[in-house]
């Protein structure tokens, strides 16, 4: 293997495969990327850890075509600090990797013991790029960081054919978030699969600058999950089980409502959840009939603080307290100016929504937290 590539591209290559490498990889091969030079002027990259793989090309002027199997990492943090033309050039058992003055020489991996990666199945569907990515990020927080149960460390997917729509939703048991998306050409009967969270985040953050993206959802559990790019494509293998049934947990109607300003609810929970002597100690939300939402935290002889901003209200004057991390996340995930809060009771989950959203717009479930006066 013998050809020329663009510092910048090769970096941008390197590094989409590269974040799918594991960190603890269950066989030494698996740390590295799979370069394959080809006739077709292109490089192609790829990397597998028997759970994600990743695959992409990007533009190159190939002499001799040829395979090699490289320290990913390794490789990664150095093409990260190159910034003229990269010659790769590989002899025997090791690659040279040059650009101006610098000079390299890596170690290569047994080619032979690497394995077959996936192949994608037919593409379902097609999203805009940066509308998928969004609703990916929108939903992502919600995802339990918890190993008990492995099924909510995944984002579920719902394809609804009739409706021509793809729906988004995650949970950690104390709250909520659903997206939905519409989408063409969506071939596939209505299917329901769970992805995990942060590879699904790390691919459609990936994706996001092109035009569009192809997907391919499993027809069963523990199937497998694609994304075309442009550029790139990655699989990763779904998750047994399914999320919880969110439907009923929503309510439709709501005994209050109130709206606030985005920008300045989450300074005032920021700076009031300062003096909390735990990190996730409540902060009480009080919303009165005279156009103020009072916001509390700390107790008895601990430190205390209190702020205020303004707020629309309907309905009757109503306290309740809330995770302020669950809250600031629910709160970020939001793309408009303000937020439409909907309570049932002070005892029932809360729904948070862009103020004059649509239907297919984020909804975030959050459950309170009950104190004692």
């Amino acid at each position: 293997m013998k050809l020329r590539i663009d510092h910048a591209d090769l970096a941008a290559a390197v590094g989409y495969a590269a974040r799918t490498l594991p960190s603890r990889p269950p066989a030494p091969v698996l740390a590295g990327l799979l370069l394959d030079a080809t006739g077709d002027e292109r490089l192609r990259i790829r990397a597998f850890d028997y759970e994600v793989s990743a695959d992409t090309t990007a533009l190159a002027a190939v002499t001799t075509p040829g395979r090699a199997l490289v320290p990913g990492r390794l490789l990664a943090d150095i093409t990260a600090a190159l910034r003229d033309d990269v010659h790769l050039d590989l002899d025997g058992t090791r690659l040279t990797v040059r650009a101006g003055s610098a000079r390299f020489t890596l170690p290569l991996l047994p080619l032979e013991e690497y394995p077959a990666l996936p192949e994608p199945g037919t593409i379902t569907g097609t999203l805009p790029a940066p509308a998928f990515a969004e609703a990916v990020a929108q939903v992502a927080c919600a995802v339990s960081r918890e190993e008990a149960l492995p099924v909510l460390n995944g984002v579920g997917l719902r394809h609804d054919h009739e409706a021509g729509t793809l729906t988004l939703s995650a949970t950690d048991r104390y709250r909520y978030a659903v997206r939905t998306l519409p989408w063409k050409d969506a071939a596939l009967p209505d299917t329901n699969t769970v992805v995990p969270g942060r590879a699904l985040l790390d691919a459609a953050k990936a994706a996001a600058d092109g035009a569009t993206v192809d997907l391919v959802l499993p027809a069963d559990s523990n199937g497998l999950f694609a994304l075309h790019g442009e550029h790139h494509t990655t699989t990763i293998r779904s998750l047994n089980g399914e999320l919880p049934k969110y439907a009923s947990l929503f309510p439709t109607e709501f005994a209050h409502t109130a709206t606030v300003e985005i920008a300045a609810l989450k300074a005032a929970v920021q700076r009031v959840a300062l003096v909390s002597p735990k990190k996730d100690g409540p902060v009480r939300l009080t919303f009165t009939g005279d156009g103020t939402l009072a916001l509390e935290s700390g107790t008895g002889d601990d430190a205390q603080a209190l702020d205020a901003v303004d707020t629309a209200l309907d309905g009757a004057e109503l306290a309740i307290s809330f995770n302020p991390t669950f809250l600031l996340d629910g709160l970020s995930a939001l793309t408009t100016e303000a937020v439409t809060f909907g309570f049932t009771s002070p005892t029932k989950p809360a729904v948070l929504r862009g103020h004059s959203s649509d239907d297919q717009a984020l909804r975030y479930l959050l459950m309170p937290i009950r104190q004692t006066d």
